[in-house]
């Protein structure tokens, strides 16, 4: 289940048993000096920063709002390595260098046929472009091979079961239903029009100057890790002489499907032949090649039965021998791994205590080194020939932009883009403090209050508690517009990282292992109280939200409290039981509880808030996408069917065209903040006893 994430984003609603009225029209219309949701649409979001090999150009991703077709989209921006000649280049993303710099690779919706493609843009001054693939379903993760003449990337290839019967042909012009999808694997991805499809996701490579595309992986085995979505990026690369890939992947899918245990393979691109590189069970997982080929970086840890532990980073050499880790003591995740240059070692981002800042992991060993520390959430994009970085960087007032970043001592930024200032520009945002507080068992927890932008500490506010999802996830110090929009509704916000947080270390991370929720609910209790304790809140008006793995907590919150006025629980899971074949993520729950439900039913049933909603007495809204597979539609229902059999007052608010979450339709992220507070303050008194 997917944490609460940066909100860049975010259909009419089927709304059950109540009209809103008035009020709603009302909010979000605080004035051009807030940042509510009104201006949402006008907010657009950086991301894939590339630098060119010879570092002269940096191209980078820039997402708007489609305004008409209440979509998201995004186009490729192109400027010189000092910020200068900043100029749109060609609707897309995911660009890509060739080697040589002469060309770049990306991927955009075609017309025939209709869907995502790959596309190659050349960098002269003609700027000629071609279409390279003409695929009947969508591309990603797209890189060069080594001298150019080809693109290698990963898609999705069905597996359908055929199942003969003697069934009678259709009279002439019958009009009858389509033949049945017939499902007998639990590998499978959510297709456009939200249906379950078995499958797996495989390496093709095509011609760059356009052609056919060659599936070099076949079989029952998947690129990527066991259970991941469809648009979760798989990490692979080509070895410098062409011949060679190094992908991660699962193998049989007959295997305990109980763990996510996943391999690194050296794929030979010819034949499609795998050699598995990592020789113990585990998971591992973002093989990048050096540049002389010789060793592999990864991520990874040997098998454990934990719900979660801390990826270490290792390398090996290409023949399998020669395992070494690097990262230490570290007791961070390494992410986004990228070479040095000159092969000494490699680049990474990981996740501390809300921020991400870049670390370097000789090769010879001695430990890894930060090279950027702060407040700050930093995405590494690539490093050019000299070892220049291109970097998208976001602190908690200022949304992305595109920073080169020179990894010297002491490490160098330079600003190139300010996308947002125009947005921002005269607004009084919201702020926020850092916070500590001691929970249970003596755990020190993490969060941030956010306080309205005219915010006064003798006055009363409001709070909104909202929960992250995962539950595996970190809350971070980047610019998210959701706590601007509640702000400028007139709430103080709380958000922190409970413990089963990533960020914090392996023990804390694991603290809800078999118990999901448990200590995580007194985390945040603990953390109501402490912003309580700093006497600006109005303890008659404490509301509690949060989606997936935050609709998992909001709902057992309210089930074992009743402090709270009002709850908006979003896509949520309330049964653990019925999820486990419901969900996308067919059995992973066994990670959470340590046996099937057949063998270990009290468990399940303990840990599911569902069992507990006999205890509710808080007023509760409902939401979730209609296409929602992850946190799927009954879920949300069984709760709902509860509250109103008991009484409880209710509704259940159903987002068309959405899948997982609420707000990946533009509109839909400004009803779900309008809904919400809406919600609140129909509930604006003292909880029920």
């Amino acid at each position: 289940m997917s944490s609460h994430s940066a909100r860049l984003s975010a259909a009419t609603l089927v709304l059950a048993s109540v009209a809103f009225g008035p009020t709603l029209f009302a909010q979000g219309m605080a004035g051009d000096s807030l940042l509510s949701v009104r201006h949402y649409m006008d907010l657009e979001a950086v991301s894939e920063a590339k630098i060119a090999p010879d570092g002269r150009m940096i191209l980078y991703s820039r997402g708007f709002v489609n305004k008409m077709e209440d979509r998201w989209e995004s186009a490729i921006w192109a400027m010189n390595s000092d910020g200068t000649r900043n100029r749109f280049l060609v609707k897309g993303g995911n660009p890509t260098w060739s080697p040589d710099g002469t060309r770049i690779a990306y991927i955009a919706e075609a017309t025939e046929p209709k869907g995502p493609q790959i596309f190659v843009r050349w960098m002269d001054a003609e700027g000629a472009t071609t279409q390279v693939t003409r695929l009947t379903t969508g591309p990603s993760d797209l890189h060069w091979s080594p001298d150019g003449r080809w693109i290698g990337f990963t898609n999705f290839v069905p597996k359908k079961t055929e199942w003969a019967i003697d069934m009678p042909a259709a009279p002439e012009g019958a009009k009858w239903v389509p033949t049945p999808r017939i499902v007998d694997r639990l590998h499978y991805r959510q297709d456009r029009a939200g249906y379950n499809e078995p499958g797996f996701r495989h390496l093709f490579v095509v011609p760059s100057d356009g052609g056919t595309p060659r599936e070099v992986t076949t079989g029952d085995w998947g690129l990527g890790a066991r259970f991941d979505g469809l648009d979760t990026p798989v990490t692979w690369d080509w070895s410098p002489d062409g011949k060679t890939a190094v992908v991660e992947g699962y193998d049989d899918p007959k295997a305990d499907l109980t763990y996510r245990d996943s391999n690194i393979y050296a794929i030979d691109i010819a034949t499609g032949q795998k050699r598995r590189l990592t020789s113990t069970r585990g998971t591992w997982s973002r093989p990048v090649l050096s540049p002389d080929g010789q060793r592999v970086v990864y991520v990874g840890y040997p098998f454990t039965k934990q719900t979660y532990k801390v990826a270490d980073l290792y390398s090996v050499r290409i023949d399998g021998t020669g395992v070494a880790e690097l990262s230490g003591p570290l007791d961070r995740e390494p992410r986004e791994l990228a070479w040095a240059p000159d092969g000494s070692g490699v680049y990474f981002t990981a996740e501390d205590r809300g921020a991400i800042n870049v670390h370097f992991a000789p090769l010879a060993g001695g430990g890894v080194r930060a090279i950027t520390t702060g407040p700050q959430v930093i995405s590494l994009g690539s490093i050019s020939s000299a070892g220049t970085m291109a970097v998208t960087k976001s602190t908690w007032n200022q949304p992305s932009d595109v920073f080169r970043l020179d990894p010297g001592k002491p490490a160098t930024f330079a600003q190139l883009t300010r996308v947002n200032d125009d947005l921002l520009g005269g607004k009084r945002l919201a702020t926020a403090e850092e916070v500590w507080y001691t929970s249970s068992g003596g755990a020190k927890v993490q969060g941030w209050i956010v306080k309205p932008p005219s915010f006064q500490a003798s006055k009363k506010y409001p709070l909104l508690l909202e929960i992250h999802g995962g539950p595996h996830g970190m809350y971070s110090v980047g610019f998210d517009y959701f706590w601007q929009a509640i702000a400028a509704e007139g709430y103080v916000v709380l958000y922190t990282n409970p413990r089963g947080s990533t960020g914090y270390g392996t023990a804390f991370g694991n603290a809800i292992d078999q118990a999901y929720p448990s200590v995580d609910y007194d985390d945040l209790m603990a953390g109501v109280d402490t912003v309580l304790g700093r006497g600006y809140v109005d303890s008659r008006r404490l509301y509690v939200a949060g989606c997936s793995g935050g609709g998992v907590l909001s709902s057992w919150v309210i089930g074992h409290t009743t402090r709270f006025a009002g709850a908006a629980v979003r896509c949520p899971v309330t049964n653990w039981m019925s999820f486990s074949g419901q969900s996308d993520v067919p059995l992973f729950t066994n990670n959470f509880f340590g046996a099937p439900f057949w063998e270990k039913p009290e468990q399940w049933l303990k840990q599911s808030s569902l069992m507990y909603v006999g205890n509710v007495t808080t007023p509760t809204v409902l939401m979730t996408g209609v296409l929602d597979m992850r946190t799927p539609m009954p879920q949300t229902e069984e709760y709902y069917a509860a509250l109103k059999m008991r009484g409880v007052p209710s509704a259940l608010i159903r987002f068309e065209g959405e899948f997982h979450g609420t707000e990946s339709r533009p509109s839909n992220f400004m009803r779900t903040v309008l809904y919400m507070t809406s919600w609140f303050k129909r509930y604006s008194g003292s909880p029920t006893p």
